[in-house]
């Protein structure tokens, strides 16, 4: 039965979740990248190609394998959404870089999701295990669970404008719900010892690789000589991943309870290291006086 409400949940999820996206996107949002396009691609290199990469490197380093691996190494694929935009917020980071990253790579990710995981499938010998994700068929249910939702959201955007803090509370709040019933799900279907058996070899590996990324984010952007605002952005843009679509790939399309053992706890760790990354931040900012319209032009 959880297994049924799972897949019913996740995908329902997902779309309420990108509309959120899109309701708190614009087209200037878009427009932006020329006016700062360093810190935009700094950012999209750090999250569509130096994480991944990192990914294969930690699970090849923690010698993890199978569909544990396979788990890891798709939420490693996925775009952020709201919750990378809220922290970068609160962590008083470069909010509209993060929505314009947001809006961009969220576009590019049905795209490159399902050949980076078919590759995966083979690397991990899960190929010929039954284990399949079809190009074709799966950019299209990304393309209509997480890219139409977001212009439909833009659509919106007008008529809840107001009301942009409540709907994005709610899709917060329903990204957590399903993210709970997805673990009363795996530990009702795959059983208690299992489920710790597997999040004891994964779990490290998620830590891993979610403060690794952060560090090597923030070393990017140090490189490229970004100012703060946007080193905070890009570091947690590749340490927040959206964590459903992740679990929508392995529960729904891939159909591996195993696969989504990792996104779970992705999902669970990355709360941490983002509440301490705005704990840090407010902490070490507190004395600055920032101008408004600083932080408006950065934005």
């Amino acid at each position: 039965m959880f297994e049924q409400i799972v897949k019913i949940a996740l995908p329902l999820a997902l779309i309420f979740v990108m509309i959120g996206v899109g309701i708190s996107l614009e087209l200037a949002d878009f427009k932006r990248i020329s006016k700062f396009p360093k810190a935009f691609f700094v950012g999209a290199f750090a999250q569509l190609i130096l994480l991944p990469l990192l990914a294969i490197a930690v699970i090849t380093a923690f010698g993890l394998s199978g569909a544990l691996a396979m788990g890891v190494l798709i939420i490693a694929l996925c775009p952020g959404g709201v919750t990378s935009n809220l922290f970068t917020y609160l962590a008083k980071g470069d909010v509209g870089l993060s929505v314009s990253l947001t809006a961009v790579i969220g576009f590019i990710t049905p795209f490159t999701i399902p050949l980076v995981v078919n590759w995966g499938l083979d690397w991990q010998n899960l190929a010929n295990a039954g284990f399949e994700l079809p190009v074709g068929s799966t950019v299209i249910k990304l393309l209509v669970i997480s890219v139409i939702p977001v212009l439909i959201g833009m659509g919106v955007r007008s008529w809840v404008k107001d009301k942009r803090e409540m709907v994005e509370s709610i899709v917060r709040k329903a990204s957590s719900a399903v993210l709970g019933l997805v673990i009363i799900g795996l530990y009702f279907k795959l059983g208690a010892e299992k489920v710790n058996e597997y999040a004891v070899l994964a779990g490290p590996v998620c830590v891993a690789m979610n403060v690794i990324g952060m560090a090597m984010g923030i070393a990017l952007a140090l490189i490229f000589k970004l100012n703060m605002a946007q080193r905070i952005c890009v570091m947690l843009e590749v340490g927040l991943q959206n964590g459903t679509i992740a679990l929508l790939i392995a529960t729904t399309i891939l159909k591996s309870d195993v696969m989504s053992i990792a996104p779970v706890i992705y999902s669970l760790w990355m709360m941490v290291s983002a509440t301490v990354v705005v704990f840090l931040s407010k902490r070490g900012r507190s004395g600055d006086d920032i101008d408004s319209s600083e932080m408006a032009l950065d934005c």
